[in-house]
């Protein structure tokens, strides 16, 4: 546009930009929840297992302490989804980010069963995370002081070249992944990006690839994307125990009240288990027997998801739709198009990403802070954005996308003003 157009179109975008604030809206976009109409699909869950039936299949009285391992029931259910023998899974309660935790911080206190000393001990540790990604991933991290080093997500996994450079550094002791429709890209891994970071050589010895495959089943569409499987990748390259894998069931059934699994070889699960135990004493096994008896095998789950499919993908799709009638075409945005997850990622023009989501916030918006998709929450470029239609109704969503593209234009056209 030149100076005159782009006066008036700035005037006009002001003029709507008004509109919305008058409206005293109040929309949140800013977390990846379930709507009720999701969390209905597993009312039935609420009466499970049913008063009498506390016996899993091997015998085991759920009601009591013990089994660390979880329940082969439900186990069995995830070692078909996740493609691996069922020994290499264990499973826990609530979500993978509990597990995540426990084992950064069963290294940093201890050691892993490859660690030279333990990771307190260690002048510094550094960690790698693809960006955009996911935040509380990126908390962890901060939490325990790791300095955390970038590389960009492409559109089959992170930069190779740039893992593989980084790795020659014998301080980077591990890396973020959510390797199947990822946060919040909606980007997977490709087969030969995992059997890269499977084999790749690394200076430091315990160097963990955290694996969070929560999205691996959450498609958008009637297809489910194949899950590598990594840890034989590893095994055959002589990393075993490279592979922290996690998955859960919190956008499957309840948020918060679900059960959750730690995938990863015999020597990790040994290593897991000699401090988990002492932690605490077992898992809530009536949960997992809930769970095992509402799903009923791995085609139970899968069914469930095409659920959840039905209910987001036309959210989702009127999202896409409202960013190509209102941005496209203007070079001021562009998005991804993902074909499962809960994320859309939005980058805006550079430099414009904190004022977006200040005006959004003006006109009643709740928009994901910038940069939150970045450690620290420092996104160089300050230009991505992290979209979550799932919680509203779409009648909402509509409304809240065009407030969302006012203010990407609006934005763009102040700062091409200055």
């Amino acid at each position: 546009m030149n100076p005159e157009e782009l006066a008036q179109f700035t005037a006009e975008i002001k003029a709507k930009y008004e509109e919305f604030k008058a409206q005293n809206l109040s929309l949140d976009l800013t977390r990846g929840k379930p709507s009720s109409e999701q969390l209905d699909f597993s009312d039935d869950l609420l009466a499970l297992p049913g008063k009498g039936n506390f016996t899993a299949s091997d015998g085991t009285d759920c009601r009591n302490y013990g089994g660390l391992t979880g329940i082969k029931d439900i186990r069995e259910i995830y070692a078909e989804l996740m493609n691996c023998d069922i020994n290499n899974v264990y499973c826990g309660d609530a979500s993978s980010l509990n597990i995540e935790f426990d084992l950064i911080s069963f290294a940093y206190m201890f050691g892993t069963p490859d660690s030279p000393r333990p990771w307190k001990d260690e002048a510094s540790i550094k960690w790698i995370c693809p960006v955009p990604g996911y935040d509380r991933h990126h908390t962890i991290t901060e939490h325990f002081g790791f300095e955390m080093v970038t590389v960009p997500m492409l559109e089959d996994g992170p930069d190779m070249d740039a893992v593989r450079e980084l790795v020659k550094d014998p301080t980077v002791k591990g890396m973020w992944n959510v390797p199947t429709f990822g946060n919040p890209t909606g980007v997977s891994y490709s087969e030969d990006v995992c059997r890269q970071l499977a084999e790749m050589d690394t200076a430091a010895p315990d160097f963990r690839m955290l694996w969070d495959n929560a999205y691996a089943v959450h498609t958008l569409t009637d297809e489910f994307p194949p899950v590598h499987d990594v840890l034989a990748m590893s095994e055959a390259a002589g990393n075993p125990n490279r592979f922290w894998a996690f998955t859960s069931t919190s956008k499957i059934t309840f948020a918060g009240s679900g059960v959750s699994f730690l995938i990863s070889s015999k020597g990790n699960l040994d290593w897991y288990a000699k401090h988990a135990n002492v932690r605490g004493i077992g898992p809530n096994k009536i949960n997992q027997l809930a769970h095992a008896k509402f799903f009923g095998d791995a085609e139970g789950v899968r069914a469930i998801m095409r659920k959840h499919a039905g209910s987001l993908a036309p959210k989702f799709n009127r999202v896409l739709d409202i960013l190509d009638e209102r941005l496209g075409g203007r070079d001021v945005a562009t998005w991804t198009k993902p074909e499962g997850g809960y994320f859309i990622s939005l980058d805006v023009v550079d430099g414009t990403a904190s004022r977006v989501v200040e005006l959004a916030k003006e006109a009643g918006i709740a928009l994901t802070g910038a940069g939150s998709t970045f450690p620290l929450k420092q996104d160089p470029n300050d230009r991505n954005i992290r979209l979550a239609p799932s919680l509203p109704p779409v009648e909402e969503l509509e409304i809240a996308m065009d407030g969302v593209a006012t203010c990407v234009l609006l934005a763009a056209a102040e700062k091409l003003a200055n």
